[in-house]
């Protein structure tokens, strides 16, 4: 089965992600892989990034990733690729912005993915496909109870995590 990890920077997919490798899983971190297969395209400098065709993403992956098992794609475009559950890692815009000021990152681009996990932004995009999609809200949970969720979504109990569960719409005003 492949499982997105998916969510705006900073929500703790790589921090997942990092667990879920050592406890033995097989987990793919799309940035490296990008690097590594020469799949990054023109650098945006409005937004310091650089683009990435995701077709071309997908088609890689489907060629080299094993089939076996449980694959975990861990990055904020996993949710564009072929998967079977997408789980959108979510998290309070308020602890979000200093996650992300933690990070050095611009005040721009703070701005931009806080906005973005307000107006659901990954969630809306996830939506649009044909896996099942899920969200947690890893605002205050530890790493080993992020898993522990995923693993119920995995296993078929995943109803208190359904893809709408979470709302930040109240914070609104004050971000957009």
């Amino acid at each position: 089965m492949i499982i997105s990890l998916t969510g705006t920077p900073g929500t703790g997919k790589t921090a997942i992600a990092s667990y879920l490798r050592d406890n033995g899983e097989q987990v793919i971190d799309l940035n490296r892989y990008i690097e590594d297969n020469g799949l990054k395209e023109r650098f945006d400098r409005k937004r310091d990034t650089y683009n990435v065709d995701v077709s071309k993403l997908n088609a890689s992956l489907k060629e080299n990733v094993s089939k076996e098992g449980n694959v975990f794609l861990d990055g904020h475009l996993s949710h564009f690729l072929d998967c079977d559950i997408i789980i959108v890692i979510r998290c309070d815009p308020s602890i979000l912005r200093e996650r992300l000021r933690k990070r050095n990152y611009a005040p721009q681009k703070i701005t931009e993915n806080v906005q973005a996990e307000v107006l659901d932004v990954i969630l809306c995009e996830s939506i649009g496909s044909d896996a099942h999609v899920f969200e947690i809200d890893n605002t205050s949970c530890t790493v080993e109870q992020a898993v522990t969720m995923i693993n119920d979504i995995i296993s078929g109990n995943g109803g208190a995590y359904a893809s709408g569960s979470i709302d930040w719409s109240e914070e609104m005003d004050k971000w957009c």
